[in-house]
């Protein structure tokens, strides 16, 4: 769908666009060593979880070393000398041999992901040295330019569209006053594009905050489609929110004593809380949880100091004055305050995505999270009471508009 709109957004439907997806590490792991099975000649009592011919018995690190030093990406099973009974990888990569230690459980593994055979968990591992050691600069980066912020998938294509149609831009040199036609064709541009030009904005800067994601197992080729970036190796781990599809969420509230269990948790442990499916099993708990982090801060989400600015901004009835002003608005947060609203944004519209599973709208959601994000400064329980309309007017813009104005 993001396709179709950039077509129609963009002034000549003939332009070659390049593909969205990108294919450097795609292409990297073509390029990747292949494995090479070294074959013990030798007579070896097999162990009866290393039935392969690859296993050599208890041999050293330098005997090891020595026997793979024949070609890159070749590998061999050992059983450890220094602690009989354990077993150890041993691969070829960039001319070092590297040891790592080998488990079963019914599958191969030596860290979190697991292979049916040895061949494969190679075939995986050289893949991954290799990409990350041909490309680490790449990756540490490739994040900085996501295809959408998260799950605005409108502005898959629509940035270099926008550039061609804006006159000015903070880093554009000075330069003639535009044409009559330059000026008859920005007085053409649909809502849409006025609203999207929002997102060149001088917002805060960006702060990474820890959001709550689940591991999720791809296999076979498979591209991210936060970053658009191949995620390489013969199976990949990506993450994934867990518990959208719950009806209700957010909506109905969790047991209130395992809510205080995971505050109690996060005071305790920080990031390192435990708040997975088997601690937790009812989403309802989790969800409680954050709720009751931001009813519970001492200034809100949306500031004091901002609140009159973000009511003002919930009367006004026509769209997109309300949208330029909430764009305004926006400016008043401090840095750490907008940039966590961005991310709180980003995960609702998520949530929005299965309405026809969860029940949750960006107006249902409004009025779960005007009252928790946005406070009135005055005690006067007369005027929150009237406030409550815009609040819930302010936080479902916020949800339905989060690819344009974050």
């Amino acid at each position: 769908m993001f396709n179709v709109i950039a077509f129609f957004l963009s002034s000549d439907h003939d332009e070659y666009r390049p593909p969205v997806w990108k294919s450097y590490l795609y292409q990297l792991q073509q390029e990747a060593p292949h494995p090479r099975r070294l074959t013990c000649t030798c007579e070896v009592r097999p162990h009866f979880l290393i039935v392969t011919s690859q296993y050599h018995g208890m041999i050293s690190r330098e005997e090891a070393d020595q026997l793979l030093s024949q070609a890159e990406g070749s590998y061999l099973i050992r059983e450890s000398q220094r602690q009989p009974g354990t077993y150890t990888l041993a691969l070829r990569f960039g001319n070092q041999t590297r040891n790592f230690r080998l488990y079963h459980d019914g599958k191969h593994f030596v860290g979190e992901k697991r292979f049916e055979s040895i061949h494969d968990l190679v075939t995986d591992g050289l893949i991954t040295l290799y990409i990350e050691t041909k490309a680490a600069e790449y990756i540490a980066k490739m994040t900085i330019n996501p295809i959408y912020e998260h799950v605005g998938y409108t502005t898959l294509n629509q940035e270099p569209t926008l550039k061609k149609h804006l006159t000015h831009s903070p880093e554009a040199p000075d330069g003639p006053a535009p044409a009559k036609d330059d000026c008859n064709a920005e007085e053409r541009l649909t809502s849409l594009v006025r609203r999207a030009t929002l997102r060149e904005s001088d917002l805060a800067p960006k702060y990474e905050k820890v959001h709550n994601f689940k591991v999720h197992t791809f296999r076979g080729p498979h591209w991210c489609e936060y970053c658009a970036n191949f995620m390489w190796g013969l199976i990949a781990q990506g993450v994934k929110c867990a518990g959208l599809q719950s009806e209700g969420l957010y909506r109905i509230s969790g047991f209130s004593e395992l809510i205080e269990d995971v505050k109690m948790a996060f005071d305790r442990d920080g990031e390192k809380a435990d708040i997975s499916s088997n601690a937790y099993e009812d989403i309802n708990i989790i969800t409680g949880a954050l709720k009751l982090y931001f009813r519970e801060l001492p200034i809100p989400l949306i500031t004091y100091d901002a609140y009159p600015r973000f009511i003002e901004t919930g009367k006004i009835t026509d769209p997109d004055k309300r949208l330029e002003s909430l764009h305004e608005a926006l400016k008043l947060l401090p840095p750490a305050h907008c940039e966590s609203l961005r991310y709180l944004m980003a995960h609702l519209k998520r949530v929005t995505e299965y309405e026809k599973d969860n029940l949750m709208s960006s107006e249902n959601l409004g009025i779960v999270f005007g009252p928790t994000l946005m406070r009135a400064p005055e005690l006067d329980a007369m005027t929150a009471l009237n406030d409550i309309r815009y609040q819930r007017l302010v936080v479902e813009t916020l949800i339905t508009n989060e690819d344009v104005l974050f």
